[in-house]
Parts: structure tokens; C-alpha cells; sequence
């Protein structure tokens, strides 16, 4: 019975972060409240509160359910076992990165909540360092490859593997924006193999 209530309390759960995602895309999340979410989840208010204390939390659990498949996807891609160029694994990861967006509908929700449907004042100010940190540990993961392909002998001589990084971080933060608010998106899209081989192809070695 424990065991079933606790399945219960999980699918629950799962409802409402489902309904958030549905409904933060649809009407901003500053205009989400947490009756509407109840409404749309086919709950009642309270079971809302039961399980998160606030729209920020709420948000935060939105964002790490559709990210966590992705953070091991990239994780995985940049094992140094997979690859004996890890600047071939970072080309690898990049393009996984754009592939993903483009066939998850759910993970491209997410990130339109949080680029574009999502004001970061007021009680959202804090929430602004936790929806960075996993671009941040995206940074650290790839200045770590870099940093193999250096030693190595892969990286192109006087680039530094922080600054690779950075640019790196940079360029795929940008094309991100782009591909999510751009009127030039659909053209983006047929380009993005190119243009991941171009930034990468200034960083290897001659």
C-alpha cells in the first residue's frame, strides 16, 4: 500500500510539471498561477503546494525534467573513452545538442519557456543563477575536453583551452537564441552541420 501511495504521489507529481510546462508556454510564466496549473493538471491547489512551495520551484522542476536525459547525453558524448580526438567528441556534442532540440518537442518548450516566456525580476531574480547552472557545467565539461585535446596536440597552437571554451559556450548559446526567436530560424536550421564544422574546424591543429 506504501509502495502505491508513493507511485501515486510520482504520477501526481509528473502531472503538474506537465501542466506547468503546457501552461508557463502558453501563457508566460508570470502570468501561471498555480490554479491554473491545478486546473490544467486535474488536481486541486492544495496538491500543487503539497508538492512544490512555489511557482519558482515549480519552474525549476520543469526545467531539470526535461533536461536530465539531455545533461547524460552530453556527458556520455564527452567520455574521453569515445573518442581519441576530443575535439571530435565536442563536434559530436554539439551536433547531439541541435539534433535533440530539433526531435524533442518537449525539450524545445523548455527552452522557449525559459529564453522567451520567462522575466527573471522580483521572486524569479534567484531563480536566474540555477537556470544558467547547467550552461555553466556545459562550459566546465567542454574546457575539460579541451583541455585533453591540448595535450594531445589537437588543439590549434596558441588557442587557449579556456578560451575555447568560452567560444565554444558562445557560439552555442547564441545559435540557440537564434534558432528560438529568429525570423531566420528555418534557414538556421539547414546550416547548422556547416556551421558546427566551421567553429570547429578554426580549432584544430594545422
Amino acid at each position: 500500500m506504501v509502495r502505491k501511495t508513493k507511485e501515486e504521489a510520482n504520477r501526481t507529481r509528473q502531472q503538474i510539471v506537465d501542466a506547468a510546462r503546457a501552461v508557463f508556454h502558453q501563457c508566460g510564466v508570470s502570468r501561471t498561477t498555480q490554479e491554473k496549473v491545478a486546473q490544467a493538471a486535474g488536481v486541486t491547489r492544495g496538491a500543487v503546494y503539497w508538492h512544490f512551495k512555489d511557482k519558482a520551484e515549480l519552474f525549476l522542476a520543469v526545467r531539470e525534467d526535461a533536461f536530465v536525459s539531455l545533461r547524460e547525453r552530453t556527458d556520455s558524448t564527452l567520455d574521453p573513452d569515445n573518442y581519441a580526438n576530443p575535439l571530435d567528441a565536442i563536434e559530436a556534442a554539439l551536433r547531439d545538442f541541435y539534433r535533440v532540440l530539433e526531435e524533442c518537442p518537449i525539450l524545445r518548450q523548455v527552452f522557449e519557456i525559459m529564453v522567451l516566456r520567462c522575466e527573471y525580476v522580483d521572486e524569479f531574480a534567484p531563480v536566474l543563477a540555477e537556470v544558467n547552472r547547467p550552461a555553466v557545467e556545459f562550459l566546465a565539461k567542454v574546457e575539460t575536453a579541451y583541455r585533453r585535446a591540448a595535450a594531445k596536440g589537437f588543439l590549434r597552437h596558441g588557442l587557449t583551452p579556456t578560451a575555447a571554451a568560452r567560444d565554444t559556450w558562445a557560439f552555442t548559446t547564441g545559435l540557440l537564441h537564434l534558432l528560438l526567436e529568429s525570423e531566420f530560424r528555418n534557414e538556421l536550421r539547414e546550416q547548422i552541420s556547416e556551421m558546427i564544422a566551421a567553429h570547429m574546424a578554426l580549432r584544430r591543429a594545422d
